[in-house]
């Protein structure tokens, strides 16, 4: 029986490596599905998969960053208002992003936080904060009932655990040689399970901070909606055919939780759709973004000749980024990615989500 499903199209690239490890990892006991999806790409383990157990749980399958996920907020900033070269003057002039104050009504909580002075932090590699506008509507009843508003700017963020979710993962293999299996039932499973949990929350509180610290900075109202929360590293618990299985994601989206947004590089639109009742095919999860093409080693040699240290920093949907890291603006440059409209295609050939809405770039912030 072939464990193993790809969902992608002869346009979509596909590392083969990453396929070979798609491969091997569903060779492992307990493993009874290994899903990549159109973003599937190479990493310590694939990245865009989702594996799905019957009695053990892996937590090198879920990786070091437990709870990476997006948030995006609808901002006070109306369309009509905007005044997109004093917010860019506004995020260069942002010195240290530790520095900004927190919420005072909320320092006993943080004080809990595992995640210390990291709490409120973007972190780097493809992690992020982007203003965006609406592009185009496909199904204004949906759009309108999640809350959203056209004519309001909205703020996407792609940010984690930071190093709490590495500190777990550190510790179940160091403690429980987590990367044989952690079988279910077990303290060690149970354990991992509740740690997880509590780097899966603090994900998202760490994404409400870093939207409030940019706007306070920027000098905007900190007032924002949250209109989708939605986690791409970890592990769920869900009952098929009367017995409980662990859904472990590695850069994939649940398709459980309603609507989900997914971005493409800070030189592509943005998605939000929403996922269909057929993704029992896709191990009930989706692409969580555009997925990398090249290694980041690779791509500085490969734009130097196109681009100069500030001319990398616009995009050619007009929007601009603001990041002091020449290195990683090279790393991140949307040459280094899949092709998100490709992605997305993908997914609907597959029947696995309608689209609801597009968003367009306009301003990209990396601390």
């Amino acid at each position: 029986m072939n464990k193993v499903t790809i969902i992608s199209s002869e346009k979509n690239w596909l590392e083969q490596n990453a396929v070979n490890q798609l491969n091997q990892i569903s060779t492992l006991p307990g493993v009874i599905k290994a899903v990549g999806l159109p973003d599937l790409h190479p990493g310590k383990t694939p990245v865009g998969a989702a594996i799905i157990t019957e009695g053990i749980i892996y937590p090198h399958l879920v990786g070091n960053d437990v709870g990476c996920g997006m948030g995006m907020f609808m901002t006070d900033i109306e369309k009509r208002k905007l005044k997109i070269d004093r917010m860019i003057k506004k995020a260069e002039d942002i010195q240290n992003f530790k520095e900004i104050p927190l919420p005072e009504a909320e320092q006993d909580t943080l004080i809990s936080s595992p995640l210390g002075s990291s709490l409120g932090t973007i972190g780097g590699g493809n992690h992020f904060a982007e203003f965006q506008e609406v592009e185009t509507i496909f199904e204004e009843e949906t759009f309108k009932s999640l809350g959203f508003d056209k004519n309001r700017i909205m703020l996407l963020i792609h940010s984690g655990s930071r190093g709490y979710g590495q500190a777990i993962l550190d510790e179940s293999i160091r403690v429980h040689t987590a990367q044989n299996g952690l079988l279910q039932p077990s303290k060690a499973a149970n354990e991992y399970l509740s740690k997880h949990d509590n780097a899966v929350y603090w994900a998202s509180i760490n994404r409400e901070l870093i939207a409030y610290r940019l706007l306070k900075a920027m000098g905007i109202s900190t007032q924002t909606a949250r209109l989708i929360g939605c986690c791409h590293n970890s592990v769920s618990i869900k009952e098929i055919d009367g017995k409980l299985l662990y859904v472990h994601r590695k850069g994939a989206l649940p398709t459980d939780k309603g609507a989900v947004v997914i971005p493409g590089s800070r030189g592509s639109l943005t998605y939000l759709v929403m996922p269909t009742d057929a993704t029992c095919v896709s191990g009930y999860s989706l692409a969580h973004g555009a997925g990398r093409k090249w290694e980041r080693s690779l791509c500085r040699s490969r734009l130097e000749g196109k681009y100069t240290k500030e001319s990398i920093k616009s995009t050619k949907l007009k929007g601009r980024v603001v990041c002091d890291d020449t290195k990683l603006l090279f790393e991140e440059a949307p040459e280094a990615y899949k092709n998100i409209d490709v992605v997305i295609q993908s997914l609907i050939d597959f029947g696995l989500v309608s689209i609801i809405a597009t968003f367009k770039p306009l301003l990209t912030y990396k601390n």
